[in-house]
């Protein structure tokens, strides 16, 4: 028996890193799972690795950033499985570059692969699962989204990436609120774990390297997949929440809160504010620097 027993998801960007850990964790725990990447054979590859285990898996290559192709994804969840409870939305590319550098191309892919397609299979779920809301089914569904830390502090070189994650995370308060109507619950991830893009630069591939001995795998990206599991279930019915996770430790990323701020009670002069900015940065707590400061 495994927490997710009798459940389908949808993992994106499944056919290595995170989302090929994610897919496998979950169907060891019983979910039939929905291999979605645009890499077929790869894809192909990690569905092979869950049916051998004994799991149930498929894969599929619809293009996440097409809303009517992200529907056959879907579509193909619940022709196979009967239905569909959760999505995964892991799949992710960087194209870092300094601002000033970067190109509308490079701002544009990032914004496609990270915000329209966190959006389109989300949204093609939810339709599915109003429908049935408002047939009178109950619906125990899961939207799971992954933001990073550079969505919410930002990071040196990431503009774009840390804009799209932070789209992410406002996302993911919104369908919070608007969805939980029809028995849908969503929260986001920032994952530090050892993949392909992290390890893309040699100094990042040597600090995140695995252990050659037996000792805790501080990096893998299992450690991860042991939260998107649990808030895939039907026990986890926290909602709203951006959750990090980083080897062993799970913590909650604590978003932007209002100050007690200062109030004149009438319009502040031009010349005033500058007075008013530094009673509000003496009160302040500071938010933490942005990676690679």
């Amino acid at each position: 028996m495994g927490i997710l027993d009798n459940r389908v998801a949808i993992v994106t960007g499944a056919g290595g890193g995170l989302g090929a850990a994610h897919a496998k964790v979950m169907a060891a725990e019983g979910c039939a799972v929905i291999v979605n990447d645009i890499n077929t054979e790869a894809a192909q590859k990690v569905v092979d690795d869950i049916t051998a285990a004994g799991g149930k898996a498929i894969a599929n290559s619809s293009d996440i950033t097409n809303y009517e192709d992200s529907g056959k994804a879907v579509k193909l969840a619940i022709d196979t499985y009967g239905d569909l409870n959760i999505v995964v939305n892991n799949a992710g590319i960087n194209r870092d570059r300094m601002f000033a550098s970067m190109s509308e191309a490079e701002w544009d892919a990032i914004m496609a692969v990270h915000l329209k397609g966190h959006f389109c299979i989300s949204s093609n779920a939810v339709q599915h699962w109003r429908a049935q809301s408002k047939a009178g089914q109950e619906v125990n569904a899961r939207i799971i989204n992954t933001t990073s830390g550079a969505g919410l502090q930002g990071s040196i070189g990431q503009s774009n990436y840390a804009a799209a994650k932070a789209g992410i995370a406002a996302l993911t308060l919104n369908q919070a609120a608007e969805l939980g109507r029809y028995g849908i619950t969503a929260n986001a991830i920032a994952p530090a774990a050892r993949t392909g893009m992290t390890t893309a630069v040699e100094e990042m591939a040597t600090r995140m390297a695995a252990p050659e001995d037996d000792s805790f795998d501080y990096w893998a990206p299992e450690n991860v997949s042991s939260l998107i599991a649990y808030l895939g279930s039907t026990d986890a019915t926290i909602t709203g929440r951006i959750f990090e996770s980083e080897g062993g430790k799970i913590s909650i990323a604590d978003g932007w809160r209002s100050t007690e701020g200062v109030d004149k009670g009438a319009r502040w002069e031009p010349a005033e504010v500058a007075d008013a900015i530094e009673q509000l940065l003496a009160k302040e707590t500071p938010a933490q620097k942005v990676y690679g400061t």
